[in-house]
């Protein structure tokens, strides 16, 4: 068998897909996308399908390795993702090659279900009490929200007094055992993020997520003192190196690589066999579409230390095309009592609607984050 060609989808909300093909009719799909540098990732996508194209794509480890290593410059969100979503789409053939779901190629399922968070705070969150009570109507167990809008390196207790009066309005609208993460989104400084998580301790988050940025993994252990609530991190890491780091520092109780952003199912799988050797749980990242999602179930399958996934239905983001638009079955991802059933079939277990897919991709799309400024005129975090 061997690789033909490597095609790339841009698809709205802010998606970009590959599919590879193969000489023996067989195809595989990934998700290889930065959020608002689309275009980017599809032009490193294009660049390694000049050593993939004539390949046998069942050498998935090798391939990986030769993309990784190949290059004098390596790692980083352009190239890992470029390589994840090739990786998925390489495993994905393999599955349908011999007819079994990826989990099966890596040790068989651990678990047949898992539980799922829904999103619930936009970029600006005034009305998340009613969507964390429309999200538990829908039967999610857990939820998500943004903890503040942008903050200064030292601010006001009126925007804490905020922070905590829209965290007191979800709990009064779904109760204490509705499970509630915390997303500081990195728009927090340490000095804040001091503050912030002392006031919060009384709410019993599920986790505080990104407390502070990835860069100032130094600050984590003086925050973990702070506040009893479980430390998640990881959807801006990209390979087992960059959690080497995490690990080695330590505090953190949950990461969050992201599949599509983390070297994809091959590197991925590694980062979190090191993390359950440090005794921390997973949670992988998945804002994205459902090829994206369908390949973090398989890796939930296998993984012990996977808690809780994140997944993209409804949210915000969403509002042109949503997670279930671009596959034949939109019964395969099964939502249950706070959980999804792993899809069962070959490769990734999901059928892409082909048709649609490139219907869409002809209008494509240009997302970018917001730019925000804070009131002294200075750039603000997103």
């Amino acid at each position: 068998m061997k690789i033909t060609r490597l095609t790339t989808f841009l698809v709205p909300p802010r998606w970009l897909f590959v599919r590879i093909d193969t000489d023996e009719g067989v195809s595989g799909w990934g998700e290889p996308v930065v959020e608002g540098r689309a275009h980017t990732v599809a032009a490193a996508v294009e660049e390694l399908s000049d050593y993939l194209v004539g390949k046998d794509p069942r050498h998935i480890e090798d391939h990986w390795n030769v993309m990784y290593r190949g290059g004098f410059y390596r790692g980083g969100p352009i190239l890992m993702s470029a390589i994840a979503g090739i990786d998925q789409a390489l495993w994905d053939i393999k599955g349908k090659h011999l007819g079994v779901p990826v989990h099966a190629l890596l040790g068989g399922p651990v678990r047949d279900r898992i539980r799922v968070y829904s999103w619930i705070g936009g970029d600006r969150p005034s009305d998340t009490a009613k969507a964390a009570k429309d999200a538990v109507a829908r039967g999610f167990t857990a939820v998500k929200m943004n903890a503040t809008e942008e903050m200064h390196f030292v601010d006001t207790h009126a925007k804490v007094e905020r922070v905590l009066e829209n965290v007191q309005a979800v709990r009064d609208a779904v109760g204490p055992e509705i499970g509630l993460g915390l997303d500081f989104h990195g728009r927090v400084h340490k000095p804040m993020a001091k503050v912030l998580m002392r006031e919060l301790a009384p709410f019993k988050l599920m986790f505080i997520e990104e407390p502070v940025l990835s860069d100032h993994l130094e600050c984590i252990p003086e925050l973990a003192t702070i506040s009893p609530a479980p430390i998640a991190l990881g959807e801006r890491l990209y390979s087992r190196y960059d959690f080497k780091r995490v690990f080695a520092t330590g505090g953190v109780d949950i990461i969050q690589p992201d599949p599509s952003h983390a070297g994809g199912i091959t590197e991925t799988h590694k980062i979190a066999m090191m993390a359950e050797a440090y005794d921390v749980a997973l949670a992988l990242h998945c804002p994205l579409g459902p090829i994206a999602l369908a390949a973090n179930l398989q890796l939930d399958a296998i993984c012990h230390n996977a808690f809780i996934q994140e997944q993209s239905l409804g949210i915000h983001y969403n509002a042109t095309n949503d997670l279930l638009d671009y596959v034949t079955d939109r019964n395969v991802f099964s939502y249950e009592n706070g959980y999804v059933t792993m899809p069962g079939g070959p490769g990734l277990g999901i059928e892409v609607n082909e048709a649609y897919v490139a219907e869409r991709a002809a209008v494509g799309h240009r997302w970018r984050n917001p730019i925000w400024r804070h009131s002294d005129g200075s750039v603000a975090e997103w």
